[in-house]
């Protein structure tokens, strides 16, 4: 342990990957704010909770199944010419269901239709929230743990990166979900991210990867956009007020 603790290589290791760890994990902080949003405080609140303590317990129970995750990789099928395996099929599986949901809070969003919210009881539109929040956190986590296979060897290194990234996300998701709750235009911004990022997990799952960067420079671009916006419509709306 202090031969690791010591190391330069397991620092850089560790820091290189708690950092992919807290990128990768942004789309699951904007998939839960968006989730959320439609919930009451106390209500939206737990969900986060649940949803991101979730995430951490996936991602350590997928690290202690090393060698069955390893086999996720290996082709079960093919098809014109596509060797499929297990974790290729739950990206397709992952990045569709993203996509369709994104559409459908989208289509809501536009449309002002939120009857179907409203007939449903508040503890299952919680449950449902939850189930959703459950299928997109296996997801991410799978890719989220391959990834830091990938990249480190010993699985103390692994563990703490993903423990610091879950943190990370925990104390990032209350405001973001705020941010996203108050400024319905960013919630639009946010659901197209979702779209976004659905299309490039399947992308992932035919072996065609898009690479991150673009994807992550494009969020971040039009993030800092909105957030201009947003202090411009605070500054027209202070100046607008009559003064007291």
């Amino acid at each position: 342990m202090m031969q690791l603790i010591t190391s330069p290589e397991a620092w850089a290791a560790l820091l290189t990957l708690t950092a992919l760890e807290i990128v990768l994990g942004i789309d699951n902080v904007i998939f839960i704010s968006v989730l959320v949003s439609r919930l009451p405080e106390k209500q939206a609140h737990r969900a986060r909770q649940i949803g991101l303590g979730l995430a951490l317990i996936f991602r350590l129970i997928l690290l202690s199944l090393l060698v069955w995750l390893i086999g996720l990789t290996a082709p079960v099928f093919s098809m014109n010419g596509y060797a499929f395996s297990w974790r290729d099929l739950i990206l397709i599986g992952g990045g569709l269901f993203l996509i369709a949901k994104a559409t459908h809070e989208i289509h809501g969003e536009v449309e002002s239709d939120h009857g179907g919210s409203e007939k449903q009881s508040t503890g299952s539109a919680f449950a449902w929230v939850i189930a959703q929040i459950i299928v997109v956190d296996l997801v991410f986590s799978l890719d989220s743990i391959i990834t830091a296979i990938g990249m480190a060897e010993d699985i103390r290194i692994m563990v703490a990166a993903v423990v610091i990234a879950c943190a990370v996300m925990y104390v990032s998701a209350g405001p973001v979900s705020r941010f996203v709750a108050e400024h319905p235009t960013t919630k639009m911004l946010a659901l197209a991210f979702l779209v976004l990022i659905g299309v490039a997990l399947v992308a992932d799952g035919f072996q065609s990867h898009i690479p991150r960067g673009y994807i992550y420079f494009a969020i971040a671009f039009s993030a800092a956009v909105e957030f201009f916006n947003v202090l411009a419509r605070r500054n027209r709306s202070k100046v607008g007020k009559p003064p007291d």
